[in-house]
């Protein structure tokens, strides 16, 4: 274990913070920073509400996810079956029987939020809706969301109980956020898009947070009379990347205001420092069991980042932890342990992979004989 200690000051603010002078028009909201999920605003977050459309993000999360496991490809055709046809609210209008990319429905979920798109997606991956709903809840209690229930792919009234939180919503958008693809949907406000019989859908975003707001590029809204206007979003500024997400706002003008009063709070009041950058030299000097010489160059695959109140000194720890019991020969670009970021509260902030700069050689019988008489000489 090699530890470096990094100190700039001693002061960690507290994060979590609530607008308790205004009047409520919602149920409950919640906004953490991206990076590290730390807390800035929570207000009844782990209260259950039905969410709507935002069910969808869900959908969104196993979708990538297959795709990254490549159990699942953009350019695969879906044969659209009657019963993903026939859903109602918004949709596509896609055709039953006729083939579409999966990077078109994946599209049309995030620009228009389409259910019929929604579950097309849903019985590609687990055969049926049923299945598929069993792996969204599967997947909740995997991504720590302890208070939520899935009933189908979309978020349609009458099809029972379902509901989720402030908090919960915001942890399923966090996953959607870590695929880069997203994004390329995300910023679409509008685009006419052509069926493979000719028809022409105009498919318009329903997150009115890209036009109000320029650092907001992503979110997801969800409207039913029982769950009345829920929203959740991000936006980025500098290095800083904010989620928040509203539940049960009393109408949609209110839902996108408050969200974007929270994102102009958190900018104004919060940053991100980088303090280790991707692909970094960070020179070291660890022995390596068998090596010609000791490893002297690392580095990580992914900023390291701390999120802090401004003009607020910060005290950390950066621990680097190579893997027990490694040999030479080592080749360049291997991962051999990790990076820990610490908090003065012993709490680790970030993580990243440490990889190796250079080839690590094995030492031969002459590297051994040089190395026994240099110990017997400076003995």
């Amino acid at each position: 274990l090699l530890s470096i200690i990094l100190v700039t000051g001693f002061t960690i603010p507290t994060m979590s913070i609530a607008f308790a002078d205004e009047k409520n028009d919602y149920r409950a909201v919640y906004m953490i920073d991206y990076d590290t999920g730390k807390v800035i605003v929570d207000e009844n977050s782990n209260a259950k509400y039905p969410i709507a459309s935002m069910v969808k993000i869900m959908t969104l999360a196993i979708a990538f996810d297959e795709i990254k496991k490549q159990n699942l490809n953009y350019e695969e055709t879906i044969t659209i079956s009657e019963y993903a046809a026939g859903m109602g609210g918004s949709q596509m209008f896609l055709a039953k029987g006729d083939n579409y990319k999966v990077y078109d429905l994946i599209k049309g979920i995030i620009v228009c939020s389409a259910n019929d798109a929604a579950t097309a997606i849903g019985e590609r991956i687990s055969g049926n809706i049923d299945e598929f709903v069993k792996k969204m809840n599967n997947t909740a209690k995997e991504y720590g969301m302890n208070n939520t229930l899935f009933c189908n792919a979309t978020g349609l009234p009458n099809s029972g109980e379902q509901y989720s939180t402030a908090k919960d919503v915001t942890i399923m958008m966090q996953h959607v956020l870590s695929h880069e693809k997203y994004y390329e949907f995300s910023k679409i406000w509008m685009e006419n898009y052509k069926h493979p019989d000719g028809r022409i859908t105009e498919m318009v975003n329903t997150n009115k947070m890209l036009k109000i707001m320029p650092e907001c590029d992503s979110g997801k809204t969800g409207f039913t009379n029982e769950a009345m206007f829920c929203l959740s979003a991000s936006a980025k500024k500098d290095n800083t990347r904010i989620i928040a997400t509203i539940l049960g706002a009393n109408d949609s003008k209110s839902r996108f205001r408050k969200i974007s009063e929270m994102f102009k709070f958190a900018f104004a009041n919060y940053e991100t420092k980088i303090l280790v950058n991707k692909n970094e030299i960070i020179p070291c000097d660890i022995d390596i069991n068998k090596a010609k010489t000791p490893l002297n160059q690392i580095y990580c695959d992914k900023d390291i980042k701390y999120f802090i109140q401004k003009n607020n000194d910060i005290k950390y720890t950066i621990d680097i932890n190579i893997d027990d019991n490694l040999n030479a020969p080592i080749p360049h670009d291997t991962v051999i342990g990790k990076l820990l970021l610490i908090n003065e509260n012993g709490e680790i902030v970030d993580t990243a992979n440490i990889y190796t700069k250079n080839d690590i050689e094995k030492m031969n019988f002459i590297d051994y004989l040089k190395r026994v008489i240099e110990n017997r000489l400076f003995k």
